[in-house]
């Protein structure tokens, strides 16, 4: 199991940049795929930007292409979600996710461990 704890989460203006952290701890991290999903009130858990344990295979969702980039430090246990260019449809609270492989596809089913999520408000 790995135990994730997520940060940077705020409340920002239409057009500002957050850095979401999630540090993590326990199995073995470097061998965990990672993403970040959101939930926005009222909607479903989705996808948003996921990464393999080496780092050479990156998603997005369609949405935040361009805008969020995604990055991991296995050195340092800790997976970052650079969000540029927020919009208030951005708002949400974001979880941290691991995988059980190394690399992991854009379904929730594919993740096991999850954090506690960070709020994230964008206002216009």
């Amino acid at each position: 199991q790995v135990q994730l704890v997520e940060s940077g989460g705020g409340s920002v203006q239409d057009g500002d940049s957050l850095r979401l952290s999630c540090g993590a701890s326990g199995r073995t991290f470097r061998r965990s795929a990672m993403a970040w999903f959101r939930q926005a009130p009222g909607k479903k858990r989705e996808f948003v930007a996921g990464i393999s344990w080496s780092g050479n295979k990156i998603e997005y969702e369609d949405l935040v292409k361009g805008r969020f980039t995604i990055s991991r430090d296995n050195a340092k246990n800790t997976v970052t979600l650079q969000m540029n260019s927020l919009k208030p449809e951005d708002t949400a609270v974001y979880y941290c996710a691991a995988a059980p492989t190394v690399v992991a596809g854009n379904w929730e089913a594919g993740y096991r461990d999850w954090g506690q999520g960070t709020q994230v408000t964008v206002s216009s």
